[in-house]
């Protein structure tokens, strides 16, 4: 380097100014092919090829295990059947997910080929030579990963993806009741007293004080055995009282409160989280799964988050003992909004 360029880059330096070398970093090249052992040893071929099977087979054993485990530990009230089938399921699911999953990586780890190549992307269409070349590179790599040829592990992987998703069949019969017309329909009828969640005590109207909530549910529900949880989930309500000048209601729901009482659904029209925070000063109710609010004193009407409607809400009136009641069901669905779609 000439005297004068190193002065100029020793300027640069001292003046912060960024340097770049003159001369190119040399491309190091792929590092040196490592034979298998696969490669190498056709015993270590077919132990590798009883592995993937092995691990395959183990994914489709926690499939159908899953699917015995939902009805072997059937939820109830019982935490002690939560547990187990909390426990079984999450296992068997498990082992569904890892056999496929470790299976396909440890195929392609050890039987697959491995070599490293470079190719060319073209940007256009290529031309019929081209393309039919490429077919016949589609068809040599099928031969060489042996997928044709495998057939232990060919018929294996089949089973385990057959088996794989049933389980989820009978999962989703636990993700609520299925749409039609069920979730217009709730326990809720004329004369229904509203009880405290979960010991069913009737509330009176006196009980409610300015700005308190309750958790709410049809009197009645806890003599329900079968279809407990079912109708729970679809009668929970929330029940507050504010000062009756801060309600803004129709005409038509003016008689659907009782002295700043208010009843509205528990379950976010988004995906049916149960709404359970109330903020007191600005009369807000949030749902803590993706943060839907609804303003309470306004017909519980979104102000923010991905909920797409109101909250539905149940008409409330005073029986002659001075507890609260239902004047009616609900008047339009409960629940998540995509049911409709």
């Amino acid at each position: 380097m000439s005297e004068k360029a190193k002065s100029a880059k020793e300027h640069n330096y001292e003046s912060g100014l960024a340097v770049v070398a003159a001369d190119k970093i040399k491309d190091p090249g792929l590092e040196p092919h490592r034979v298998r052992m696969t490669d190498k040893s056709p015993a270590h071929e077919r132990a590798a090829n009883r592995q993937v099977a092995a691990l395959f087979i183990l994914s489709a054993i926690g499939s159908v295990a899953a699917i015995v485990a939902y009805f072997a530990f059937p939820l109830t009230d019982d935490l002690g059947t939560v547990r187990a089938n909390t426990w079984w399921l999450g296992i068997s699911i498990t082992l569904g997910l890892f056999g496929i999953g470790l299976g396909a990586v440890h195929w392609a780890k050890t039987l697959m080929p491995d070599a490293e190549v470079s190719e060319e992307r073209h940007q256009t269409r290529g031309s019929d030579e081209v393309r039919a070349r490429a077919i016949e590179i589609i068809k040599l790599a099928d031969q060489e990963s042996g997928f044709t040829r495998r057939k232990l592990i060919r018929r294996s992987m089949y089973t385990a993806l057959a088996l794989f998703p049933l389980p989820a069949i009978f999962f989703f019969g636990d993700l609520g009741p299925s749409p039609a017309d069920s979730l217009r329909h709730t326990m809720w009828r004329k004369g229904t007293r509203l009880a405290k969640d979960p010991d069913g005590t009737p509330i009176k109207a006196s009980d409610v004080t300015l700005g308190s909530i309750f958790h709410v549910i049809p009197a009645g529900l806890e003599d329900l055995h079968e279809t407990k949880l079912e109708e729970k989930a679809k009668a929970a309500v929330i029940l507050v009282r504010v000062d009756p000048a801060d309600l803004i209601e129709s005409e038509e729901r003016k008689s659907w409160s009782y002295d700043g009482i208010v009843a509205y659904s528990k379950i976010c029209t988004h995906v049916g989280c149960p709404v359970a925070l109330y903020e007191q000063q600005t009369h807000h109710l949030l749902c803590p799964c993706h943060q839907s609010t609804f303003d309470l004193v306004d017909g519980c009407k979104v102000i923010f988050g991905p909920a797409s409607r109101a909250l539905p809400q149940l008409p409330i009136a005073v029986d002659s003992e001075g507890y609260l009641v239902a004047q009616s069901d609900f008047n339009e669905p409960v629940g998540p909004s995509f049911w409709e779609r």
